[in-house]
């Protein structure tokens, strides 16, 4: 699963300090989910078992199918993302539907359960939902016609509007007016105009670009191969690419957290036969990198919690049975272990 903050870059952070003094409602309390660790299964293909558990590393209560639990029925789909924006969790299940729900108490609030075929994550944008889908298979299992959808409202209904892009899209990331797509497949960035909702603009990149992150007040994309991984920053008022940097990771996986002082840890997996799996430590700022900080083999998901400084890891343990967690501190010491549910892959801090 890919990484799963989506940062609102710093034009969110002015705005709420610019009107925060002139808003006279009360703050809601903080629910039981609003605070903790957000620990996504995948479920198994056939199955579709997914859920979400949460974590409480303060008092170490692990709490299982926290959407079946508060909704009273299950998730009944494979889990493919979780995206928190403007005060909604977005559940993206790339069988085709996508749940939304309270952060706070996971009540389900509405959904997007029609003409989505592979969603895989999404972003909201001028009030609208914007979902990255990879369309149907061909007979050869190529998704020639990959599409963003979009929803007029951000707590879901009919998809009003299919975009198409390149083959494959991953990230989404909205700055003003503009989506930013990662085209995993054919190596470009896409951006749409959220109010035309229509492409204005493709960029070319290096590598499969699969991620969106923010640091230093530039917007990245995380892109990689089987030689290298890459990492390329835009301009905003242009919309043209800026640095550009490659690092030597071979075996690197779509899966990195990021970590404090601008640290990245990316997923590496030599695949089958042998899974021999690691985790790579590098910055895009101080190149030093440490190609093995970790290894193992089932290496599936990867977050990171910057108030506690510790890294999440997760095991899929080949799909046979329930996954694992482990959480280390920064120096790569074990915190904790703990079961979680089939094939887990994403991490959501909260």
């Amino acid at each position: 699963m890919k990484y799963l903050f989506k940062n609102q870059l710093w034009a969110l952070a002015l705005i709420t300090l610019l009107f925060s003094c002139e808003n006279d409602t009360e703050e809601r309390p903080l629910g039981k989910y609003d605070t903790g660790i957000l620990l996504m299964n995948e479920g198994a293909f056939g199955a579709n078992d997914g859920e979400v558990f949460h974590f409480d590393p303060v008092s170490g209560t692990l709490t299982q199918n926290v959407f079946e639990l508060e909704n009273n029925r299950p998730f009944a789909s494979l889990l493919e993302d979780l995206v928190l924006e403007e005060d909604r969790l977005y559940l993206v299940a790339n069988t085709g539907k996508v749940e939304i729900v309270n952060p706070g108490d996971f009540k389900s609030r509405g959904a997007v359960v029609a003409d989505l075929d592979q969603p895989r994550s999404l972003v909201t944008a001028r009030g609208k939902v914007f979902i990255s889908d990879y369309g149907p298979y061909d007979a050869s299992f190529n998704t020639p016609d990959s599409y963003v959808a979009v929803v007029s409202g951000l707590d879901g209904g009919a998809v009003k509007k299919k975009i198409e892009v390149s083959s494959k899209p991953e990230d989404l990331f909205a700055f003003g007016k503009y989506v930013f797509v990662a085209g995993r497949e054919e190596s470009k960035i896409e951006i749409i105009d959220a109010e035309l909702e229509t492409v204005v603009k493709t960029l070319e990149v290096s590598g499969n670009p699969v991620q969106f992150f923010e640091q230093r007040g530039d917007l990245w994309v995380y892109a990689y191969d089987a030689e290298n991984v890459y990492f390329q920053s835009f301009h905003l008022d242009n919309l043209t690419k800026k640095n550009f940097l490659q690092l030597d990771i071979v075996n690197a996986t779509s899966r990195v957290a990021f970590g404090e002082d601008d640290r990245i840890y990316i997923l590496t997996s030599s695949g089958w036969p042998d899974y021999n799996d690691g985790i790579a430590v590098t910055s895009i700022f101080d190149t030093t990198l440490i190609p093995s900080w970790k290894t193992g083999t089932g290496f599936y998901g990867i977050g990171y919690d910057q108030d506690r400084q510790e890294l999440y890891v997760s095991n899929s343990k080949g799909f046979q049975g329930n996954g694992e967690v482990t959480v280390y501190s920064k120096d790569g010491s074990e915190v904790k272990t703990m079961e979680v549910g089939r094939g887990p892959s994403g991490i959501l801090v909260r």
